[in-house]
């Protein structure tokens, strides 16, 4: 199994998901998209690592709901025990950075000003989500979840995004103030 299929496991670990919903939910880990997903949900299926229900909807197309089944977490389990791949980062405007000594000034400063407005916009987003966390996974009021509740991955997950998002933050602050005001 390849690593998306490891993702969508882990996914369906928590919950039942449509195809749809799993497309959704993987985004933040591992960018995939419809023509991989559905692919790789009957390839799981057919290895008896899901199981899938047809679910009858009013006013629209019937839809599968996708499970995990004893042998779909086995794998996940043993999927642990594998050597992590190195973190790979794809980041466009990593490479513009590079050669920012060919920008115009100006268009350095705007690229710059919208990234650091994207983190902002993320920051309330991861922040959000923390509560909902939180009040989903209904943890005391002073303490942390514990490492066995189902949860407590993506509590870890949240944290990181935030501690992230802060970081890039200020790098794009200082990064700004090394750029002249005016062309």
């Amino acid at each position: 199994m390849n690593t998306l299929s490891y993702g969508l496991l882990s996914l369906l670990a928590q919950s039942s998901f449509s195809g749809y919903d799993l497309m959704l939910r993987i985004q933040p880990f591992w960018p995939a998209k419809h023509s991989q997903i559905y692919p790789l949900l009957a390839k799981l299926e057919q290895g008896d690592y899901i199981s899938v229900e047809l679910v009858t909807q009013r006013d629209k197309p019937d839809k599968k709901v996708y499970s995990l089944t004893g042998k779909g977490r086995d794998a996940l389990k043993d999927w642990f025990d594998q050597p992590t791949a190195d973190p790979a980062l794809r980041d466009e405007m990593m490479l513009k950075v590079f050669c920012m000594s060919y920008a115009k000034p100006a268009s350095a400063r705007k690229m710059l000003a919208d990234r650091l407005a994207f983190h902002e916009e993320q920051r309330k987003k991861y922040e959000s989500k923390l509560v909902e966390l939180k009040a989903r996974a209904d943890w005391p009021a002073a303490g942390l979840p514990k490492p066995s509740h189902p949860l407590f991955g993506a509590y870890l997950l949240t944290h990181k995004a935030i501690m992230s998002n802060e970081t890039n933050t200020e790098w794009c602050r200082w990064a700004l103030s090394l750029l002249p005001a005016e062309d």
